[in-house]
């Protein structure tokens, strides 16, 4: 089975029009099928003008909740903070009625709350719906990092818990992430990315098997669930 099904686009517009589009459709089949649906995003500069366009659609927003892959491990009126971004980007205008689920835990260290999260995200998010993950130039996705030292626990297919403590060694803020099985427990699976550099990155990605050097292998060259990769 091909796991990898590819939308290539010449301009950012065209790209966030078609993606935004279909993000909508499987959000309504959920509401349609069961009452609410799951949205679950990534942060970084990527998807700004993805929240922006999925802030302008017709839905009944108040019946989604939304939920992020990953989160810096500080408040969320912080900036650099992805609940921060999702709040300006994506829970505006028409999706102003949303539920935000975030992933921090004001008062405890990220190791602590890695039960707590994974509670709290099983329980008001879960069946996830939607989920959009975006890569970064080193091949992370989420908050898995090339080569760190709790990747092999994160890769465990087997580890109940749906969030993970990480501490990156070349990106500020200790971090909560999704792991690759709660990850891929998605119905509808996006990976949006723009840019040559990308490109260059996600054809290194495919063209391998090492998940610790490219995490992001670990959802791409899996033949579990289809991955909708979605880039300009």
């Amino acid at each position: 089975m091909m796991s990898r099904v590819l939308h290539s686009f010449q301009t950012q517009e065209s790209l966030v029009e078609a993606l935004s589009l279909s993000i909508i459709k499987d959000l309504q089949e959920a509401i349609d099928e069961r009452g609410n649906a799951s949205l679950i995003v990534s942060g970084g500069s990527t998807p700004k003008p993805l929240f922006q366009k999925l802030s302008t659609l017709p839905l009944a927003w108040e019946k989604v909740s939304v939920g992020l892959c990953d989160e810096r491990w500080i408040p969320s009126c912080n900036e650099d903070s992805n609940a921060h971004l999702v709040k300006t980007y994506l829970l505006q205008d028409k999706a102003s009625t949303v539920t935000f689920v975030g992933m921090y835990e004001e008062g405890c260290d990220a190791p602590e709350a890695e039960k707590q999260c994974s509670q709290k995200i099983k329980e008001k998010l879960f069946p996830f719906d939607v989920l959009i993950l975006g890569m970064g130039n080193d091949a992370h996705t989420a908050s898995l990092f090339p080569h760190n030292v709790k990747l092999e626990e994160a890769f465990d297919l087997a580890r109940e818990e749906f969030c993970i403590a990480i501490e990156p060694t070349d990106a500020p803020y200790m971090r909560m992430s999704l792991t690759p099985r709660a990850i891929l427990s998605a119905k509808h699976i996006y990976l949006h990315f723009e840019g040559r550099e990308k490109q260059a990155v996600y054809a290194e990605v495919i063209a391998g098997d090492d998940s610790y050097a490219m995490p992001v292998r670990t959802i791409l060259t899996q033949n579990d669930k289809q991955i909708e990769v979605y880039y300009r």
